[in-house]
């Protein structure tokens, strides 16, 4: 499979923080929506965008939580939205719709990591329905919004892509639950939702990427039991962090989002993968776990859980 998955040569990397990649941008004017905007590496993006000049939208599962977080932080609106409810998430969007703004950048950050096995929606394993369902659902509710200004939408997958591609006979792990091979197929899914979206939107301006922020310790891991997460040599019995070195602060861990989110060196670039502030190079086959899968990117995988997710969801901006 050919691919445009190759480095560009940005200057940044690993180590680089959000606010580094915006220097000398100016976003004034600028109306970003951040969902999970208030928590790890998603508050450190609304940080960043506010202090480039953007005004940002998050919306929060628990707003008063939000509230608290981002309070003093000017330019920033909560309103209500859990992903893994349509309902509110139709309702979410309805209220944003109803204030007639277009938006410029759309950052889907919101997620959950390694949960026991839980349902939501109808029976939907709740990993996949929260971290792409819900995420595709607001993007297409919200295309109103989205297309008139040619926003750029970005999806924050992860390296846990690489456990695996999607399981469509199985889609939702109804027979044999694996809590982390279920977070692979959602980071898949998140990877898979970025090149079917620019493919369908490129035409009208829109550009879609997909990213790995990176290791950080964050409230992501609130699923994880303490004891894994000293056998995965993460922390001690204190829950000090072993190897502060091998992990991304949360400035660094914002760093790629902000960068695909904004960054002119990505101009008339899209449905790409991307980490440490760079274009990924295709996965290498000795299981080293950089780079992107050929699942995660391949269009035709792409445009059958495009189509699948619209039936489960009951949405398509794009329907004839």
């Amino acid at each position: 499979m050919s691919t445009a998955q190759h480095k560009i040569g940005s200057g940044f990397g690993a180590a680089t923080t959000a606010d580094e990649v915006l220097r000398g941008i100016d976003l004034s004017g600028r109306l970003a929506l951040v969902t999970g905007g208030y928590s790890g590496i998603g508050l450190e993006t609304t940080r960043s965008l506010v202090r480039a000049g953007a005004t940002v939208v998050v919306p929060a599962r628990r707003p008063e939580t939000a509230g608290q977080a981002l309070a003093g932080l000017p330019g920033v609106e909560v309103d209500e939205l859990d992903l893994g409810d349509l309902e509110s998430v139709r309702g979410f969007a309805e209220r944003f719709l109803d204030s007639g703004r277009s938006l410029d950048i759309v950052i889907a950050s919101a997620g959950i990591m390694a949960c026991p096995e839980t349902r939501v929606g109808d029976g939907w394993e709740a990993q996949f329905a929260t971290n792409h369902l819900g995420h595709f659902a607001l993007v297409n509710r919200l295309w109103p919004a989205i297309a008139p200004g040619g926003a750029r939408v970005v999806s924050v997958s992860s390296r846990g892509h690489h456990a695996g591609g999607i399981r469509w006979d199985d889609i939702h792990w109804r027979q044999g639950y694996d809590k982390w091979e279920a977070y692979g197929q959602a980071k898949t899914a998140n990877v898979l939702f970025a090149v079917q979206l620019d493919t369908l939107g490129r035409d009208t301006g829109v550009r879609a990427f997909a990213l790995h922020p990176g290791g950080i310790i964050t409230p992501l891991q609130r699923h994880l039991p303490k004891e894994e997460m000293i056998e995965r040599g993460w922390i001690d019995e204190k829950g000090t962090v072993l190897h502060p070195e091998a992990f991304k602060t949360p400035q660094q861990g914002a760093a790629t989002q902000v960068w695909a989110a904004t960054s002119p060196q990505l101009d008339g670039l899209g449905g790409l993968y991307l980490e440490d502030c760079e274009v990924a190079e295709p996965a290498p086959d000795n299981g080293d776990r950089v780079g992107v899968k050929d699942w995660a990117i391949d269009p035709e995988q792409a445009a059958r859980l495009w189509a699948l997710s619209a039936e489960l969801t009951g949405v398509d901006a794009f329907a004839s």
